[in-house]
């Protein structure tokens, strides 16, 4: 595909088993704000964010990653986009069509190669948002997505082939292979890695932070709380941003970041990545190291309520 019919990421959608729970980890701890919630929905928005939610909670018996949403240009490139998908084999959820959720827009739903719900939509309406002021530790906007996918280089062939993303960089281990590849569909080093993982899951969401000071202020907010850290505080050399991931309380893993890498696309080739190489994985050496044990926390548990699609 040449041209590139997505834009950014919009939001990343949860079922939650402890919905009450979650809600107020994310609004009383991570910093979101609660827009607006209806009969076991909640939808949570960035403060310094246009977009009209970032994250949207629904109460649910058992824990999955409901929707993974982006941004087109307009309705024209929804449309554009949906005819390629129809005629390439794609699985759709529905024909595109009015938003039903905050901000509303033009969109549409279909399932990923790994089975995973996307949306595509435009004309969402943009949320009032606010500078995000010095030492204030609250996420600006959602950064970025990671997948777990059994066949990742499948995955990476079906998001270049259908969604029109490029490959930045892929980390790479002497006795595993490649184990992650980084994606953009703009500028920005990734707005979706996928990750070589046992099932199909959620690797983990990832929140902008205004500075290394906010970035650390927030990380040290959630220790404080209680919450379990799992790796970081350190810095990627994909990437070139800091990270420290916490569990949410179901187990999603969730991180903040800050200074994501901006790419020159005219001049940018991938790197691979020698996973194994400890300036790799934390050029700061500040992070505890990264080991076996670190690496499964984010195989998450296996999405069973994905549509197993076929491999278009």
């Amino acid at each position: 595909m040449s041209a590139r019919p997505l834009t950014h990421l919009r939001h990343v959608d949860l079922a939650v088993p402890d919905y009450d729970r979650q809600l107020d980890f994310y609004t009383g701890v991570w910093g979101l704000t609660k827009v607006a919630e209806d009969s076991g929905i909640s939808f949570l928005a960035a403060e310094g964010s246009p977009e009209q939610y970032v994250v949207r909670l629904r109460k649910a018996d058992e824990k999955r990653l409901d929707l993974v949403s982006y941004g087109a240009a307009d309705p024209a490139g929804v449309d554009a986009l949906a005819e390629r998908l129809l005629a390439a084999g794609v699985r759709t959820i529905s024909r595109p069509g009015e938003v039903a959720t905050p901000g509303g827009g033009y969109g549409f739903r279909f399932f990923d190669c790994d089975g995973r719900t996307i949306e595509v939509s435009a004309d969402v309406e943009a949320r009032r948002h606010r500078r995000i002021e010095e030492k204030e530790s609250v996420p600006v906007r959602l950064s970025h997505v990671v997948l777990n996918s059994p066949d990742l280089d499948r995955s990476r062939e079906w998001y270049e082939r259908h969604l029109g993303f490029r490959l930045s960089d892929s980390l790479s281990s002497p006795h595993m292979g490649e184990v992650m590849h980084f994606m953009r569909i703009s500028d920005q080093h990734h707005s979706m890695a996928l990750a070589k993982g046992p099932h199909t899951s959620l690797h983990h969401v990832s929140f902008e932070m205004r500075g290394i000071d906010e970035y650390m202020r927030g990380s040290g907010r959630v220790i404080r709380a209680g919450f379990k850290k799992i790796w970081g505080p350190g810095r990627h050399m994909a990437g070139d941003n800091t990270f420290t991931y916490f569990l949410d309380p179901h187990g999603n893993t969730v991180e903040y970041t800050t200074e994501l890498e901006c790419l020159d696309e005219d001049t940018w080739h991938p790197h691979v990545y020698d996973f194994s190489d400890p300036e790799v994985t934390d050029q700061w050496g500040t992070a505890n190291p990264m080991n076996e044990l670190v690496a499964k926390e984010s195989f998450n548990d296996p999405d069973r309520g994905v549509f197993v699609a076929p491999p278009v």
